[in-house]
């Protein structure tokens, strides 16, 4: 019982009194389509990629916390469940909003569920009020039984802050 009392307490300190993210959080929702290339296992195949996302953007859009859920067109018809974090790089006098990123992602696909990393970054390009086309590389492995799979994926798409 005292475990639940402090984790409710916890929760309350941190997500309640807490007006510096409160005031600063944005949430950005969209999707993304592109070329993905897996090689590995001495082959490699390529396909297109396609896929809703959502992203939370901390402490005046510097941070960006986020999820995505793609689908592949390679044999086997690979589905990829990333979570990441970006950070995003401010430009005086500009309003492109570069960013890195990093983060993990479950693969399902032939063989079972397997893990990744990634890696990579991007521009989102202003095309309109709180909206955005991205351009990103996004790259890393894929830990498959008995070997390793290396992922590429070049993206684009649309992105809305809301």
């Amino acid at each position: 019982m005292k475990k639940i009392i402090s984790l409710i307490i916890l929760f309350i300190l941190v997500f309640g009194s807490n007006t510096l993210f409160a005031q600063k959080m944005n949430w950005i929702i969209g999707g993304r389509a592109g070329l993905s290339i897996g090689s590995g296992g001495g082959t490699s195949s390529a396909g297109f990629q396609l896929g809703p996302t959502a992203e939370i953007l901390f402490g005046g859009g510097d941070l960006g916390i986020g999820t995505e859920f793609n689908i592949n067109t390679q044999a086997g018809t690979p589905i990829e469940w990333a979570d990441y974090i970006r950070y995003y790089f401010k430009i005086s006098g500009s309003k492109l909003k570069p960013y890195v990123g990093g983060g993990f992602s479950m693969w399902f696909m032939t063989g079972g569920p397997y893990f990744g990393l990634r890696f990579g970054g991007g521009v989102n390009f202003p095309i309109g009020n709180k909206l955005y086309v991205p351009v990103d590389l996004v790259l890393g492995p894929i830990f498959v039984t008995g070997t390793s799979v290396f992922y590429v994926a070049i993206t684009s798409g649309i992105r809305y802050e809301l």
